[in-house]
């Protein structure tokens, strides 16, 4: 186990390149199961979530190759049924998108419960529903076993925007025969991406970026060389993190074409960042004032599916809130765990309500102290780093292991901006 100790007071400063987005290399990595032939992928991030992804695909005999830096090759030239580790399914929930492309390639798959971040139930229902349209036989007992003579096409309406049933549902379709109609479907980047990747393969999708995908089901898909782009999480982390320090920093090709909802919700809370082609400026004046909604009365920040707010960024922006002056609603309909990191940021000195799981009242501005904290997820882990920046004082979050399942060396990018932070070993 491994501790952050970080120095608040500490204005960031400098320029940063985020790494690749985890929830697309995550789906991108499985989509290589559905050819015999090699898929290369660049600007994967190394993080622990892609370790664990390789380390599964590697136990269903795919070739997996380090090529350099952030670049891999994934060769599914004989994929076989296996038993795959339960401990290591346990640890991410993408394990779960394993069921498309084995069900498709190779007749099915026996998989024990995905697991991932702890912010509540968080149901798979979905992706059952989506591939026993396109005719696999789909049982859940102690583990989920998936089977098929073959897939069909099929007109699916998903009972919900599931990113990653949407994903599975795709990998599945694309070798069923004949064609099909993804309806609800959800449109995040990383469901773009591997539409984009799957076409490059040979697929044939068309309304990408859109909510009803058209895909024509084909015989079989072959290799592609597809780099994957900036992860925009990451990048709105670190635009808190400057923000909350006064700091200054430029980030590098952010992918600036995702942030539009992004940069008008957290505008709301006084926030604003220049562009430069896809670079972007955080300058070091912010207003870091609330806007209320007509009337004066007090706005609400909602997590909605893409292109609204992402429910992954509401916990730098409940961060971001604690800084700026007026008071915010937040809800988070999605996830019954997600605000219960608010306790630690009230121990920090914070003006919350935590109203119910759902949803919590911010009053800013308040000024933060340095606190001992464990970070419970990926998305706190990060927003309490990003609050321990901002703090007078030394701040010690533990179990740090969480933060590294979603974010690449973001201590040494961090120190490079000038923040003072550390790695140590638990004693």
């Amino acid at each position: 186990m491994e501790k952050f100790i970080i120095e608040g007071g500490h204005p960031l400063r400098g320029e940063i390149t985020p790494g690749g987005n985890k929830n697309a290399a995550l789906p991108l990595i499985a989509a290589s199961l559905l050819t015999e032939e090699p898929v290369i992928l660049h600007n994967v991030p190394e993080i622990l979530d892609v370790k664990t992804m390789r380390d599964l695909l590697v136990s269903l005999g795919v070739n997996v190759t380090h090529l350099s830096g952030n670049s891999w090759k994934f060769e599914a030239k004989d994929v076989r049924p296996a038993s795959l580790d339960p401990d290591l399914c346990k640890k991410i929930r993408a394990s779960i998108l394993l069921a498309g492309p084995m069900t498709a390639r190779s007749g099915g798959l026996v998989l024990p419960p995905p697991g991932g971040d702890v912010i509540g139930r968080r149901r798979v229902d979905t992706h059952m529903l989506a591939l026993r349209a396109l005719g696999a036989e789909v049982n859940y007992g102690r583990t989920f076993s998936f089977s098929a003579r073959g897939l069909t096409g099929a007109d699916i309406l998903l009972d919900e925007a599931s990113v990653t049933g949407t994903e599975n549902a795709i990998m599945a379709a694309v070798l069923a025969k004949g064609t099909s109609v993804i309806r609800n479907a959800a449109s995040e980047p990383h469901v773009q991406e591997l539409c984009q990747l799957l076409n490059w393969m040979g697929a044939k999708i068309e309304n990408i970026g859109s909510n009803t995908l058209v895909i024509e089901g084909v015989n079989r898909l072959h290799g592609a060389e597809f780099t994957i782009g900036p992860d925009y999480l990451e990048v709105v982390s670190f635009i808190g993190a400057a923000v909350v320090t006064r700091g200054t920093i430029r980030i590098r090709n952010a992918g600036n074409q995702y942030l539009g909802m992004i940069r008008l919700v957290l505008g709301r809370l006084g926030v604003h960042w220049e562009t430069e082609g896809d670079d972007i400026l955080v300058p070091s004046e912010q207003k870091l004032e609330v806007e209320p909604d007509l009337g004066g009365a007090i706005p609400e920040i909602t997590v909605m599916p893409w292109p609204a707010f992402p429910t992954d960024l509401m916990s730098i922006a409940i961060v971001l809130a604690t800084q700026s002056r007026g008071t915010t609603l937040f809800h988070d309909w999605m996830y019954p765990s997600r605000m219960f990191f608010t306790d630690k940021l009230v121990g920090m000195g914070a003006h919350i309500v935590l109203c119910d799981p759902h949803r919590c009242i911010v009053q800013g501005a308040s000024q933060l102290f340095g606190e001992k904290m464990e970070s419970p997820d990926i998305r706190a882990g990060m927003a309490l780093v990003t609050a321990a920046l901002s703090a007078q004082g030394k701040s010690i979050i533990r179990n740090i292991g969480q933060i590294d399942r979603g974010y690449e060396r973001v201590d040494e990018k961090l120190k490079t901006l000038g923040a003072s932070i550390s790695r140590e070993k638990e004693q």
